[in-house]
């Protein structure tokens, strides 16, 4: 995994984030993000960390996009490891 690979795996989880009716919403509430905020973080290393987090909090979320993108379930996190923030542990 790479910078450049952990960005298109992210940039795939916001796509795939931003057509999933049930999920959007929560997302969107719980990070108080906007449709505009979308948009503009989609060119954002940083958000798409944050869209990697949100995805990674619940297997469940992890399994339905790994699967729906042919990927394994390690990828999302290890593409969160590689963008801003993803070294940092949180253990709150």
């Amino acid at each position: 995994m790479n910078r450049e690979k952990a960005e298109v795996i992210g940039l795939t989880a916001l796509g795939w984030l931003v057509t999933n009716e049930d999920l959007l919403p929560i997302f969107m509430g719980a990070t108080g993000a906007s449709v505009e905020d979308l948009k503009q973080g989609a060119n954002a290393p940083e958000f798409l960390g944050a869209v990697l987090d949100f995805l990674t909090m619940d297997d469940a979320w992890v399994i339905a996009f790994c699967e729906a993108n042919t990927l394994g379930f390690e990828v999302p996190l290890q593409a969160r490891q590689m963008l801003p923030g993803g070294g940092q542990m949180n253990w709150t």
